[in-house]
């Protein structure tokens, strides 16, 4: 499902509220009624809305009952500004990945890399009649609860940082407006400038970089070449920076 029908979903304070319970534990028809204070036949439509979306399923218990858990990990972003409006769903992406790749970011987190078998305290199971943790289990939950801080302090730092890139980002592209256009009205050539400087050379190319019609990057092309900012190789129809 694409981010715009999700957000039509998500927009629902109820189904909102449904899946900030669904996040703390699996839920019956009649929990989340009591929890939301409508009827069960209410919750059952939100649910099933839900389920269309593939952000929850159901399952059933021993005695045939149903129940509803959120199915998956979903990231949904959505970026406003006067130079922007998008918005996208993101993944987890894979465990695999090699984040030290990243030319920009440099993440210092250590992963617990081997799962650690439970010793065999079957004697202790005998001898007591509250069933402890062996030491090797206590050690492994220490270190997970330590690596969960760690992400949340990573998570928390990240969106910082987010935050920091969108408002340096549209700061840049009011002076490139403004330099280019003077009155910086026509905010698509700070646009047209960046698709050419990450590569983009033919019109084509710029135009479905910024998702703008042909003609209109064309007509902006040649005004900006007129100032001296693009130049043009007429050989191969393809567009450059001047400076």
């Amino acid at each position: 499902m694409d981010s715009a029908a999700l957000l039509d979903i998500l927009g629902n304070e109820n189904r909102r509220r449904i899946l900030r319970l669904l996040s703390h534990k699996p839920c019956y028809v009649t929990e989340i009624s009591d929890y939301l204070g409508v009827s069960p036949k209410a919750v059952i439509d939100h649910l099933r809305k839900l389920e269309e979306a593939g952000l929850v399923e159901s399952r059933t218990d021993d005695q045939r009952r149903k129940y509803f858990n959120i199915s998956r990990n979903l990231r949904l972003e959505v970026d406003v500004s006067p130079y922007e409006f998008g918005m996208k769903s993101a993944y987890p992406a894979s465990p695999n990945l090699d984040v030290s790749s990243c030319q920009y970011l440099s993440l210092n987190v250590q992963y617990l890399n081997e799962h650690v078998e439970p010793a065999d305290d079957a004697e202790d199971d005998i001898e007591h009649d509250v069933e402890r943790i062996s030491d090797s289990e206590a050690s492994e939950v220490a270190e997970l609860a330590a690596e969960l801080n760690c992400l949340e302090d990573l998570k928390s730092e990240l969106s910082l940082a987010q935050r920091w890139v969108h408002g340096r980002m549209t700061s840049v592209l009011d002076s490139l407006s403004e330099a280019v256009d003077g009155d910086g009205e026509n905010r698509i050539r700070a646009e047209i400038l960046a698709a050419l400087a990450a590569g983009a050379e033919t019109t084509v190319e710029i135009s479905r970089e910024i998702k703008a019609p042909e003609r209109i990057v064309e007509s902006h092309l040649k005004s900006m070449a007129e100032r001296g900012v693009v130049e043009r190789d007429r050989e191969n129809d393809e567009w450059t920076l001047t400076g």
